[in-house]
């Protein structure tokens, strides 16, 4: 993916791709734990609508509720959202899917990497399956160890030597941690769950870290 443009419209079809998967879920299911902690499927979803929605000076205000923090302000506003607009959310996310907001200091590999990740959070706890085309995984693997991305997600352990084995992507040296993309995408955001899905001589090391 080389220019903003292909990003933005990666972006636009991953959110349109979600908002079709989670049209029709039922109540059970919008209730349903996510693999991001603490939050509901419809959690996540409403906290992938709040950029689209919401000012930014709104955030802003949240984060001071929050005492400066980021995440309990992102729990806030999701929630905020969720309760708003409730069963709106899917529609929302699919009207407003070609925005080009990006969060401050970060380009659309950002929001790229927040719909896909989110996806897979809500798809895999209800054993829903989605098509990601390799280059979209490789884009998301190379911003979440990129050093833009810190501060967003856990520093990966760059001498542990990553390999995902469904597609051509690599991080890092020494004792190798490998599986499939989406699996290493979970794990390097902190998702422990799919620790099951890892492999390697670097896994012993990788799951004493993750305790």
């Amino acid at each position: 993916m080389s220019s903003a443009d292909e990003i933005f419209s990666a972006i636009a079809e991953e959110r349109r791709a979600l908002a079709a998967t989670v049209w029709d879920l039922s109540s059970e299911q919008w209730a349903t734990p996510s693999l991001c902690s603490e939050w509901t499927v419809k959690d996540v979803v409403a906290h992938l609508v709040v950029p689209l929605v919401t000012p930014v000076w709104k955030f802003g205000l949240t984060m001071v509720r929050a005492r400066g923090n980021f995440h309990r302000a992102n729990q806030l506003m999701a929630r905020g959202v969720g309760r708003r607009y409730s069963t709106r959310l899917p529609e929302l996310l699919s009207r407003n899917a070609d925005s080009r907001f990006t969060p401050p200091g970060n380009g659309p590999l950002a929001p790229l990497t927040d719909v896909v990740v989110h996806g897979y959070d809500i798809r895999r706890p209800l054993h829903l399956v989605h098509r990601i085309t390799d280059e979209r995984q490789v884009a998301v693997l190379d911003f979440i160890t990129s050093t833009p991305s810190r501060g967003i997600f856990p520093i990966p352990d760059a001498t542990l030597h990553w390999k995902a084995t469904d597609l051509d992507w690599t991080f890092g040296s020494g004792l190798t941690v490998q599986g499939p993309a989406a699996s290493l995408m979970l794990v390097l955001t902190g998702r422990t769950s799919a620790l099951a899905d890892v492999t390697g001589p670097g896994f012993e090391r990788l799951a004493n870290s993750a305790e």
